[in-house]
């Protein structure tokens, strides 16, 4: 068997996958997408809701939620890409909590700096949780002496700084949220992940 094929299956990151594309096409089904107010009618991030109206849940679902086809696309092709590994790292448990934690974490981050600003945004997206996954991996590759299966570390910074650049340059992205779950993401990894004894990381 080759190394692929001994490679565990990650069926967390499959599943949380679809979890965000069921609900996308069930969103479209029934509306748009792309329409702000019926966004928040169904879950997204709306910091008034969630302070004055105690809507908490929407930590949780806005991160399950995207902006039309291009924003689940290209959110789950990095997640697809990225994401198994970290789950393999992990294991299946911590990944679910990993994520979860980086997503609520960051829109409750997103929340405080727009709140601080006067700001009151509509949001959603996986986008925080997966730059969490990519902190994440930072750390583990880099304590596993710059490699961690086929990524490295050279790899995983420039997909954050590309990655930061194209939010920075672009209009209607949470740079605060993305930020804010790359930081999560390494002390996360911190506390959960753990080098294999064996030295084996690759």
């Amino acid at each position: 068997m080759d190394e692929f094929s001994r490679r565990k299956k990650a069926l967390v990151n499959i599943g949380l996958i679809a979890v965000n594309v069921i609900y996308f096409l069930y969103l479209e089904m029934n509306g748009s997408t792309e329409d702000t107010q019926f966004m928040v009618s169904h879950g997204a991030m709306y910091a008034p809701l969630v302070i004055e109206r105690g809507e908490y849940y929407r930590l949780i679902t806005s991160t399950f939620m995207h902006f039309g086809i291009n924003h689940i696309m290209n959110n789950m092709l990095i997640l697809f890409i990225l994401g198994d590994n970290l789950e393999r790292a992990l294991g299946h448990i911590k990944y679910l909590f990993f994520y979860l934690i980086c997503g609520v974490g960051a829109n409750v981050a997103s929340m405080i700096i727009n709140m601080s600003g006067y700001r009151n945004v509509v949001s959603a997206g996986a986008s925080g949780a997966i730059f969490g996954v990519i902190g994440g991996l930072l750390y583990a590759v880099a304590v596993n002496r710059g490699q961690l299966e086929d990524l490295s570390t050279r790899q995983l910074v420039v997909v954050i700084l590309c990655s930061l650049y194209f939010g920075f340059t672009s209009t209607g992205v949470d740079n605060a949220a993305h930020i804010a779950g790359l930081i999560i993401g390494i002390i996360m990894g911190v506390v959960l992940y753990r080098r294999p004894r064996n030295g084996r990381s690759r």
